[in-house]
């Protein structure tokens, strides 16, 4: 494992590189309008567009990258969100700073699935529990790691956005310079929504309001935080804890997901990161401790929906079916993750920044329905029979999911054999 590990340390450094970068600017642009006075509705509209460009990512990247190749590919994505990163202190305006987000939504969906296929590349039936956990904690702690870089520099300046093209171009060179072959990058089939939903609805469900809250929090956040007057560095701690916060709390409650019943947890789950919420709205920023105890429960409780609506869809597939699945819930998760910061911003215009959490508690509060709905109405898969609970990660590709140990259908890499075969030879 350690071998493998240091083979992939120019992977996971580029992965350091971008992400941190990438968190970065997505906090850097809700303050920067903020302080340009633009109204949240028109924020919503704006920050939306990187969702957007994403998920049009993830469905088209595959046709470039196997027309050029891997690492011309990366360049390519690297690239263009780096420049998008520099360009937009160049003029402030709204199409413009949309039309950016857009195309950087597009290209971090590139570089993320490139980054992915190598990972994957590289897994074993051994070691891809493993690889995917590491995977994970990068990224999350990257993201968060981002956050603190606000304090560099004044957001109304054009050095904060310098920097973080500085990262993105950074994170050309590790992998730029790797000896690694290039893996094969496949198009998956998805499940129909219909299909799909009509085997695990909850699992759908679960998907798309983990979308809303996510994807609302990470464009509206740094937007409510300062609306209550925080300043620049307190916004960079803000954003920093939820993150940390949902890396945290997917492990606890992976042990109690295998311990119950997932639709039941998915329940509990809703009620409580819906209380929280209410709780941010009612108290505000009057207590700095309290508002980062409860966002940190909020986002932290919120993040999890995503892997339990896995695991809850897992539960009713064939294995040959998982990645197809997990394809299709990305997808709604991607539907949900553009819906919630134009609903969001509108409700913030409209109520001031408390709307943001009140909202978000309203979808905690319909999931809480549905599931409880799905409960009564429909059979629970019994403990025994539910497959070993992953903690999965939205914020990716399917390339991932074909690393969950879950996937029964996982096939190793020709290079990983032959590296293996290599081994053994020389081990004798």
């Amino acid at each position: 494992m350690t071998r493998m590990v240091t083979s992939l340390s120019a992977l996971i450094l580029s992965i350091v590189l971008l992400v941190s970068g990438n968190a970065f600017l997505m906090t850097l642009l809700g303050i920067r309008l903020s302080i340009e006075s633009v109204s949240p509705d028109i924020i919503g509209w704006i920050l939306v567009c990187y969702s957007i460009g994403f998920v049009l990512g993830t469905l088209y990247v595959h046709h470039i990258i196997g027309r050029v190749g891997h690492i011309r590919a990366f360049a390519v994505f690297a690239a263009m969100a780096a420049v998008c990163a520099l360009l937009y202190p160049m003029a402030v305006s709204e199409p413009f700073w949309a039309v950016l987000r857009a195309l950087s939504g597009f290209s971090v969906a590139g570089v993320l699935v490139v980054i992915e296929s190598w990972f994957s590349s590289r897994a074993t039936n051994a070691n891809r529990g493993a690889l995917f956990a590491i995977y994970q904690i990068v990224f999350y702690l990257s993201a968060a790691g981002g956050q603190l870089l606000i304090n560099v520099g004044e957001p109304a300046s054009f050095i904060p956005f310098s920097l973080a093209a500085v990262l993105l171009t950074l994170a050309l060179i590790p992998l730029s310079l790797t000896r690694m072959d290039a893996p094969a990058i496949e198009q998956h089939q998805r499940l129909s929504f219909f299909t799909l939903a009509r085997e695990s609805f909850t699992g759908v469900s679960g998907a798309l309001i983990c979308g809303v809250m996510i994807g609302s929090f990470y464009a509206l956040g740094p937007v409510y935080a300062t609306l209550v007057g925080l300043e620049v560095s307190r916004v960079s701690t803000f954003m920093a804890s939820a993150i940390v916060a949902a890396m945290i709390l997917a492990w606890p409650l992976g042990l109690v997901c295998d311990r119950f019943d997932r639709r039941r947890v998915m329940f509990w789950v809703a009620v409580m990161a819906g209380l929280s919420a209410v709780t941010v709205g009612v108290s505000g920023a009057e207590r700095m401790w309290l508002l980062t105890l409860m966002v940190g429960l909020f986002t932290g409780l919120s993040a999890t929906l995503y892997p339990i609506a896995v695991a809850i869809t897992n539960d009713r597939m064939e294995s040959n079916r998982i990645v197809s699945a997990s394809a299709t819930l990305l997808l709604s998760y991607g539907v949900g993750s553009v819906i919630g910061p134009v609903v969001m911003a509108e409700l913030v215009a409209i109520f001031g920044p408390q709307g943001l959490f009140f909202g978000n508690a309203g979808f905690l509060a319909v999931l809480a329905v549905i599931t409880s709905y799905r409960i009564s109405h429909t059979e629970d898969v019994a403990v025994a029979d539910q497959e070993h609970f992953i903690p999965a990660m939205p914020e990716s590709s399917v390339v991932l999911t074909e690393m969950d140990p879950r996937n029964e259908e996982f096939q190793e890499s020709p290079a990983v054999v032959d590296m293996h075969a290599e081994d053994l030879r020389r081990t004798g």
